[in-house]
């Protein structure tokens, strides 16, 4: 257990300090796509290297969606990921597809909201937050997404809570404005979830 515990902090110095690879996954219309773009514009805003390839296609309508992201201090040579050091699974079907691609000794963030089913892995670390009931508590179950970021930066630490403010504000066109505080309660309901 000591060992395994100390994998696993030794992983999130790595990621903290050199080379992170997230897949986002989840259901057309739970915001995959934009979850990643926000975590793009916030690594680029505290001048990190930075790629976000998303899935379009007929998936985005109702499959599967995803996006992955690499967020390095040093220049990324590809887009593909074809392990992330970590998954951010927001319903069951996703679980099943993508789970099986992460590295061992990587983290799961899960949705537990929707998914019952957990893997039975020992060489990764599982996070499990309930992503949709929180986010009900903050104005729906869409910002699902955003109680999702809160809890990925709580434990991992790879950007500044304060930077995913700053990209929202940017990002978010100016004809929707009034969700922006939404989304910042509900990414701040993430972070005290995992107790930031």
């Amino acid at each position: 257990m000591g060992n395994k515990k100390l994998r696993l902090e030794s992983k999130k110095q790595e990621m903290e300090n050199s080379y992170f690879s997230l897949l986002i996954a989840g259901f057309g219309g739970q915001g995959i796509l934009f979850a990643g773009k926000l975590l793009a514009q916030s690594a680029m805003l505290e001048g990190r290297h930075v790629t976000w390839f998303p899935s379009y296609g007929a998936e985005i309508r109702g499959g599967t969606a995803n996006c992955t992201v690499i967020i390095s201090d040093d220049m990324i040579g590809s887009p593909v990921v074809r392990q992330p050091d970590l998954l951010l699974i927001m319903n069951e079907a996703s679980m099943k597809k993508f789970e099986p691609l992460l590295k061992p000794q990587g983290l799961l963030i899960i949705n537990t909201s929707l998914i019952k089913n957990l893997p039975n892995r020992s060489d990764i670390e599982i996070i499990k937050i309930k992503a949709t009931d929180i986010a009900e508590e903050f104005g729906g179950s869409q910002i699902a997404n955003m109680v999702m970021l809160g809890a990925l930066i709580a434990k991992t630490r790879i950007l500044n809570p304060g930077t995913i403010s700053t990209a929202l504000k940017e990002i978010i066109p100016e004809h929707r404005k009034n969700v922006i505080q939404i989304n910042e309660r509900a990414f701040k309901g993430g972070l005290k979830g995992i107790a930031y």
